[in-house]
C-alpha cells in the first residue's frame, strides 16, 4: 500500500525543519527528503581534520527568530549561544586597529581614535538603523502580500505598510536611503573615517557579490543588523557545538512531533497531475505521493531542475531565468596549532572571540569585487575570521583551535573557461596569504584545512552559484518579489507547490522565518488542519 503524505519537504536545512515542525504540530503527516547523509543543509558541524570540528558553511548566530526558538523548545534540548564580547575587530593598514561593539561608550572611545565627529554621531546612527530594523523585525514573520490577489493583496499591503507609514519623516528618509543607496553613499552621509565606514560597510558585502558602491548594497548592511542573541538586539554569537547542533536539535524536535526524515534521498522531479502537485520522484526512482510539495531548495534549483518547464507559465519561466543568484563566497575551515598573533594586537584577547575583519576600507572591498569580476577572484580578498574554539572547547583538542574563514569576492563562474576544481587550491592560498600579512606565522600554524569554492558550496550544499542567500538580496528580489512578483507568498506556480527557503521573504541567514511563514500559509490553505500558532 502506497503511503500518502499531506506534505513532502525537499531539503532538511533549518527552514525545512522549522516548516515541518509547525505542519506536524497542526496535524499534517509530513516527510522530509534530504539528499545528504545528514540534516541541516548549510548549518552543519563536521570533523574536517582529525580531532577538529567546525560549522562547515553557516558559522554564526543572530538572525534565528526568538519565536521559532521558543515554539520548538530549543533551549530545552541544549541550544546555547555565547555572545561575542565585541562584534568585530579590524586591523588597519597603518598598523592600528578598530574594535566595534561591547557597548556604545566603548565603541565611541574606539571611534575617537579615528574621528571625534564619528564618535559623536554614532548614537544617532544606531537610532536610525534600529528604527528601520524594528520595521523589518515586524515584517519578518509576516507573509508578503501576493500581488494579483485583488482585495486580499490590498488589505495585506495596507496592514504591513502601516509600520512604515507611522514613522516620522526622518525615519522614512532612512528607509529610502537603505533600500536604494550604495553602502558607501549611505555611510558617507554619516561618517568621515575610512576605518569606521569599513567597520559598518563589511556587512553590505557579506554573501553579496557586489561592491560597497553597488546601488542597493546598503540594504544588505541592514539585513545583517536586525537579529538578536539572548534577547540583545543586534548581537551575534557562537552556537555551542557549532551550527549543526541547532539543526540536530530541530530534527530531534521534528521527529518527536511525528515528522519522517529520509536522508540520502535526492529528488529528481516534482510530480504534477491534473494541474496539481502529486508528490516527488527521487533519483532512486521511488515516488512519494503527497498533496503538497514544499521546496527548501533555492528557486534556481527548483525551477530549472526539479519542475518541468511545461508546468511553468512562460512569463514566470522567463523571469526565473533572470533570477539572480551567486554570492561570490569562498569558505574555509582551518585547524590551528595556536591562536593567530596579529601584528597590531598579538596577545590573546577578546578580539579572538569576535569577527576578525580583514578589509580595512571600502576601497579595499571595492577592489576585491573588481578583481573578481576581471580575474575570477580577488588577489586581496575580504576575509572574516571567527575562532569559535575560544569559547567552545568541544571543537578542538586542548590548546589548539579551529577558525572559520568566510571570504569574498570569488566569482561564481570563473572567466576564460577556467574551473574552480582546478583553481580552488590557489585561491585558498591567496586567502591564507591575506591572513599571514596581518598575522605572521598563521600559515605555519595550519594543521589541516577544508576548502569550499562557490562551486564547492554548490556541490556540497546545492547552493546555486555558491549563494548562501539562495538569490541576491536586491530591491527587485525582496518582499513580494522574492522570488518573483505574484509568487512572493511562499506559493509556486502549480497548485500545492510551496517554497520555504531563503529564496523567499525575508531572505538569507539562519532565521527560520521562511519556514515558519510558509507553514502558516500551507495550514491556512488546508482549512481542515489545526490552527497555526
Amino acid at each position: 500500500m502506497t503511503m500518502k503524505y499531506d506534505a513532502v519537504i525537499i531539503g532538511a536545512g533549518h527552514n525545512g525543519l522549522v516548516c515541518a515542525f509547525y505542519l506536524a504540530r497542526a496535524g499534517l503527516k509530513v516527510r522530509i527528503v534530504e539528499r545528504r547523509d545528514v540534516v541541516g543543509g548549510a548549518a552543519v558541524t563536521e570533523e574536517f581534520h582529525p580531532g577538529f570540528r567546525n560549522s562547515v558553511a553557516s558559522y554564526t548566530v543572530s538572525l534565528l527568530q526568538p519565536k521559532v526558538i521558543a515554539d520548538m523548545g530549543l533551549h530545552d534540548h541544549g541550544y546555547r549561544v555565547v555572545e561575542r564580547p565585541i562584534s568585530n575587530f579590524l586591523p588597519q593598514e597603518d598598523g592600528g586597529y578598530l574594535k566595534l561593539g561591547g557597548g556604545l561608550e566603548r565603541t565611541q572611545a574606539e571611534f575617537r581614535k579615528f574621528s571625534a565627529h564619528d564618535a559623536e554621531v554614532l548614537p544617532a546612527y544606531y537610532d536610525a538603523l534600529e528604527g528601520v530594523a524594528e520595521v523589518l523585525r515586524d515584517l519578518a514573520l509576516k507573509s508578503p502580500p501576493n500581488v494579483g490577489e485583488g482585495l486580499r493583496t490590498l488589505i495585506a499591503g495596507a496592514a504591513q505598510g502601516w509600520g512604515m507609514a507611522r514613522l516620522d519623516l526622518e525615519a522614512k528618509r532612512n528607509i529610502l536611503d537603505l533600500f536604494t543607496k550604495s553602502a558607501r553613499s549611505f555611510l558617507d552621509s554619516w561618517f568621515e573615517s575610512e576605518a569606521v565606514k569599513a567597520a559598518f560597510g563589511f556587512d553590505a558585502v557579506v554573501g553579496n557579490y557586489a561592491s560597497p558602491d553597488t546601488p542597493g548594497s546598503a540594504y544588505v548592511l541592514l539585513h545583517h543588523v536586525f537579529g538578536e542573541v539572548n534577547g540583545k538586539k543586534g548581537a551575534w554569537g557562537h552556537s555551542i557545538g557549532g551550527m549543526g547542533t541547532i539543526t540536530q536539535i530541530m530534527a530531534k524536535v521534528c521527529r518527536a512531533a511525528g515528522v519522517e526524515i529520509s536522508l540520502e534521498s535526492p529528488v529528481d522531479k516534482v510530480l504534477v497531475d491534473g494541474g496539481k502537485v502529486a508528490g516527488v520522484r527521487l533519483e532512486s526512482g521511488e515516488e512519494i505521493v503527497a498533496t503538497r510539495v514544499i521546496a527548501n531548495v533555492g528557486p534556481k534549483i527548483l525551477y530549472s531542475k526539479m519542475l518541468d518547464a511545461g508546468h511553468q507559465p512562460e512569463d514566470f519561466r522567463r523571469r526565473m531565468r533572470g533570477f539572480k543568484a551567486g554570492s561570490g563566497t569562498f569558505r574555509m575551515n582551518v585547524a590551528l596549532s595556536e591562536l593567530p598573533r596579529f601584528t597590531c594586537l598579538p596577545e590573546p584577547g577578546e578580539h579572538h572571540q569576535s569577527g576578525i575583519i580583514l578589509a580595512p576600507t571600502l576601497d579595499y572591498m571595492d577592489r576585491a569585487f573588481l578583481d573578481a569580476k576581471r580575474d575570477g577572484w580577488s588577489k586581496a580578498p575580504i576575509v572574516e575570521m571567527l575562532i569559535p574554539s575560544t569559547v567552545d572547547d568541544t571543537l578542538a583538542p586542548p590548546g589548539q583551535h579551529v577558525a572559520s574563514l568566510f571570504c569574498q569576492q570569488f566569482a561564481p563562474e570563473l572567466p576564460d573557461g577556467r574551473n574552480w576544481d582546478d583553481e580552488e587550491g590557489a585561491a585558498a592560498d591567496t586567502i591564507i596569504d591575506t591572513v599571514e600579512a596581518q598575522a605572521p606565522g598563521f600559515r605555519a600554524s595550519i594543521l589541516g584545512r577544508q576548502v569550499l569554492s562557490p562551486k564547492g558550496l554548490f556541490d556540497k550544499f546545492g547552493l546555486a552559484g555558491g549563494d548562501i542567500m539562495h538569490g541576491h538580496m536586491s530591491l527587485d528580489q525582496l518582499w513580494s518579489a522574492r522570488p518573483v512578483l505574484g509568487n512572493g507568498a511562499y506559493r509556486g506556480p502549480v497548485k500545492g507547490l510551496y517554497m520555504c527557503g531563503a529564496g523567499t521573504h525575508p531572505g538569507g541567514g539562519v532565521t527560520g522565518a521562511p519556514g515558519h511563514n510558509c507553514a502558516r500559509e500551507v495550514i491556512a490553505d488546508g482549512g481542515k488542519f489545526g490552527r497555526f500558532g
